[in-house]
């Protein structure tokens, strides 16, 4: 049985939103699996708590956009000092506005100055800045746009987490691909963090640190060494399951039998690339 810490549930609170004894009990059940921990509470569709009041920079909500014809879309992390500002709808519109911006823009911004600078596409007599400085008058907080994220592709899908903490890009094709798939593919990065598409985009390094470590959990049984290495070709294949986004077991089947790979294969869809921020986590 793992030691589930108080920083560990913190640390899924934080990414769910939802009340610590909710969070505390999944991690039990888990073994201390924060990415199953998450799958279990969104099935069970906790309603999400308030989040503590105070003024800790951490607060914030990730704005979303995508184009009409779904061909490009940006998320840009919007941060504040309290969750009711994050959940005020002055703050929410700004950071909308602010993924509009990057999203539609002729020359989009590579950095978070050139964002602010910029005219706005649906007011050329308002920066982004003006909309920041706007919505800190309102609200009388310091508000900050802490990083971005544009993506463009034959068809982009989308996902927001309901209470505006985590949202997920995804690029894929072809044009016109199912955008229902693709939101529930998204829903699927928001929950279980993959960390790639396909497992050749793992880095070498990671895999190599992991094929060690397994190595070394057998390396002290008396076991033929073809035997040992079947072993642990069986615990890196399982790491990749669960690390890599094609090879998860997809989460919205009730089953759990169906593999996201496959379910995109299914719908004629390729995911190319996807991209995932969650407020106050770092790259």
């Amino acid at each position: 049985m793992a030691n589930i810490t108080a920083g560990d549930v913190k640390a899924l609170r934080e990414r769910t939103g939802l009340p610590m004894m909710d969070c505390k009990q999944a991690l039990t059940e888990t073994n201390g699996d924060a990415d199953k921990a998450i799958e279990i509470l969104r099935k069970r569709g906790a309603a999400a708590a308030e989040k503590k009041v105070g003024r800790e920079t951490a607060e914030g909500r990730i704005g979303l956009f995508v184009t009409p014809d779904r061909t490009a879309g940006a998320l840009v992390e919007l941060r504040c000092e309290t969750a009711q500002v994050a959940d005020n709808d002055v703050f929410r519109r700004t950071a909308d506005l602010l993924a509009k911006q990057l999203t539609m823009a002729n020359n989009p911004a590579t950095t978070i100055e050139e964002l602010l600078a910029q005219p706005h596409v649906d007011n050329a007599q308002v920066t982004g800045r003006d909309l920041i400085t706007d919505a800190v008058n309102k609200t009388r907080e310091n508000i900050q746009a802490a990083r971005f994220v544009r993506l463009t592709g034959p068809a982009i899908g989308s996902y927001q987490h309901f209470n505006g903490q985590v949202a997920v890009l995804l690029a894929a094709e072809p044009a016109g691909a199912d955008q229902a798939i693709l939101s529930d593919v998204c829903m699927q990065i928001t929950a279980m963090q993959p960390m790639a598409v396909r497992r050749e985009e793992v880095p070498a390094d990671l895999v190599a640190k992991e094929r060690e470590i397994a190595l070394a959990q057998i390396e002290r049984e008396k076991k033929p060494e073809q035997i040992k290495a079947k072993i642990v070709d069986g615990k890196i294949n399982k790491w990749f399951n669960e690390r890599v986004l094609i090879e998860q077991t997809f989460v919205k089947d009730p089953t759990g039998k169906a593999i996201v790979g496959d379910v995109l294969k299914k719908a004629g869809a390729n995911v190319t690339k996807f991209v995932r921020l969650a407020v106050g986590e770092t790259e």
